[in-house]
């Protein structure tokens, strides 16, 4: 069952997000594993964020989070003689953090186990306060050990982490930052376009590994039997798309959609 977009399928970044992230770091790493051989390992690392602003995903990431607030019952007024307190106008959930855990693929030198590339999946609390600020400073980190990053941005909401007035106005994008540059190569995509083909950088004496994004997109989206989880009629998670991509989505979805 092939997604039938041509490259992101922006059903995908709701509540199957997790998944979806999770598997795609798995599938880069297996399509990466044997281009880098035996010079280099491909390892999937796992780093855990604390997310302090969860209802910005409530709902849609989180689902379940929304589901045990609704359920909580009302508390009944307080009487003291002939005094009952008043109603509260409105009960809103007080939400502690909840721990994020977000894979990466690190690209490692077999003998002396050295951090040569990092390949990050972003994250939403990746995309917004405070979990910005620590990724870019994490970006700073990566740059100044001379590790090359390679960021895989698949979800239209937040704050893109790259600071520059040349940045683009676009739904998704692929940025390719080398340890040896200070430019960074960016792919600017829409829901209209098919994903990039991208380079993955090794040392400098090394050619490029080649990480092909649509064909990894789509055989996870194959494998998980996303489509069964999808009602292509609703509209996709926020935020919301422009009446042109809507209306080009709609169009689409019932040329290609085998639903």
């Amino acid at each position: 069952m092939p997604s039938p977009f041509p490259g992101m399928d922006p059903y995908l970044e709701g509540y199957l997000w997790p998944d979806v992230h999770n598997a795609l770091a798995t599938k880069i790493r297996q399509q990466l594993a044997p281009q880098i051989q035996p010079r280099y390992v491909a390892r999937l690392e796992v780093y855990v964020v604390e997310d302090e602003s969860p209802e910005s995903e409530v709902g849609i990431v989180y689902p379940d989070v929304e589901v045990m607030q609704r359920q909580q019952p009302t508390d009944s007024p307080t009487t003291f003689g002939n005094l009952a307190t008043t109603p509260a106008t409105a009960t809103v959930p007080f939400l502690s953090p909840i721990s994020v855990r977000i894979p990466t693929v690190e690209i490692r030198d077999r003998n002396e186990n050295l951090l040569i590339t990092c390949i990050e999946i972003l994250s939403p609390v990746n995309k917004r306060q405070p979990g910005l600020s620590g990724y870019r400073k994490k970006r700073h980190r990566l740059h100044r050990a001379g590790v090359h990053l390679l960021e895989i941005d698949l979800l239209r909401r937040g704050q893109r982490p790259i600071m520059t007035r040349q940045l683009p106005d676009t739904d998704y994008l692929v940025a390719l930052t080398r340890a040896e540059e200070r430019t960074v190569d960016l792919w600017s995509l829409t829901v209209r376009d098919a994903l990039p083909i991208v380079p993955v950088p090794l040392i400098p004496t090394d050619a490029d590994a080649v990480l092909d994004l649509g064909t990894a997109l789509s055989a996870i989206y194959d494998e998980a039997l996303y489509k069964l989880s999808i009602d292509y009629n609703e509209s996709p998670p926020p935020p919301k798309l422009s009446s042109t991509d809507e209306d080009w989505m709609r169009t689409y979805l019932r040329t290609n959609s085998s639903t």
